[in-house]
């Protein structure tokens, strides 16, 4: 493409309120991802195909809300939030899924509602603290913390401790970039630390179980064990250069679990090695670096917390996704953004990309 063609696009990209830069970091790594799934889906390009479906409704998405002005976003955030809760409140009584209930299905689609409280919960709490004294005050901090509390409590009894502990990290990285003071952070950490055993008490078996096999998985081998040793003898297999596109043995032999889903990471690892993983983590690097640029030029606490949070809550997604299948965390179920197959997950990221951009291109006139 020439010069004048890239700045037509680019200046196109602009007039619809996306950044050029990250539009584009993020389209190499949609491409990156449908690559991988192919190999990882045993080369079906029907499972490529619904996952192009879903990110091409994800980046639609992610247009329509670069379009909405700051102002009505702050004004619809309780309202979203209160409709994202009612919604968990549904899975409660009518949720579907196995052997845990996280879905809702409406009969022509169905999704996961923590899916969307993990965008409405920064949205309002960004407007909560948005023209507040700053760090904030107690009330507030008490506010803050019923609205965390409320969807954290209504995900554990699904049960999905992970999201769960996701979604209230959403609002504990809201009131950090807030500015809430270290002592109390530091309060709060130890009073979590204290409370370990009780936590501990209240878990269920399987997560028990995760919890005692990622401290020994080797206990385990052919059971709780295995998803995790799998993995990671595909990761390390994968060495510098890796086996070749469509030639890892792990997932096509049918050893590894869930290759294209929650363990895709160990299918990139095993078939282009240390060096293709290393340039996906670098794209991933790029993206999270590009959007914590555009966080930090916006006008006001809205903008900068939103965006703020938004960013950082992706590359905890990322961390904890590569933290999983390597070993060094449990096995939560925690997608790669953007490369796993899966419509509500891309769906959510790609909103939330759509709101960091449309709040950076009104950064002038934020307030």
């Amino acid at each position: 493409m020439s010069l004048g063609g890239r700045s037509l696009l680019a200046g196109g990209l602009m007039r619809i309120r996306l950044d050029p830069w990250l539009t584009l970091l993020l389209g190499i790594l949609m491409a990156v991802g449908l690559l991988v799934l192919y190999s990882a889906a045993e080369q079906e390009l029907g499972a490529v195909t619904r996952q192009s479906v879903r990110l091409g409704l994800g980046l639609a998405v992610m247009v329509f809300i670069a379009q909405i002005p700051p102002r009505l976003l702050k004004v619809w955030a309780p309202w979203l939030f209160a409709a994202a809760l009612l919604m968990l409140v549904a899975v409660a009584f009518f949720g579907v899924g196995r052997g845990a209930q996280r879905w809702l299905d409406l009969g022509i689609i169905s999704f996961q509602p923590s899916e969307a409280m993990k965008l409405a919960l920064p949205l309002a709490l960004a407007a909560l603290l948005n023209g507040r004294e700053l760090p904030p005050d107690w009330r507030s901090l008490a506010i803050a913390a019923v609205l965390i509390a409320a969807p954290v409590g209504l995900i554990v009894i699904q049960p999905d401790l992970g999201t769960a502990v996701l979604v209230g990290l959403s609002g504990a990285c809201a009131l950090f970039l807030a500015g809430m003071r270290w002592r109390l952070i530091l309060g709060l950490g130890a009073a979590l630390t204290a409370a370990a055993p009780l936590l501990w008490i209240n878990l269920h078996e399987y997560q028990r179980d995760r919890i005692r096999t990622f401290l020994s998985p080797e206990s385990d081998p052919l059971g709780e064990g295995w998803n995790i040793i799998q993995s990671k003898i595909a990761v390390g297999s994968g060495g510098l250069s890796g086996k070749g596109w469509l030639q890892g043995s792990q997932s096509h032999l049918e050893f590894l679990p869930e290759p294209h889903t929650d363990f895709i990471f160990s299918v990139l690892a095993e078939e282009f090695g240390f060096l293709g993983v290393a340039a996906v983590l670098v794209l991933y690097a790029a993206i999270i670096l590009r959007g914590m640029h555009l966080a930090g030029q916006c006008r006001d606490a809205f903008g900068r917390i939103l965006s703020g949070t938004l960013m950082f809550m992706f590359f905890i997604y990322l961390a904890v996704n590569v933290g999983m299948v390597s070993g060094a965390l449990p096995v939560v179920g925690v997608p790669l953004p953007l490369v796993s197959y899966g419509g509500t997950s891309a769906v959510t990221l790609l909103a939330g990309f759509g709101l960091v951009m449309g709040l950076y291109s009104r950064r002038r006139f934020m307030g």
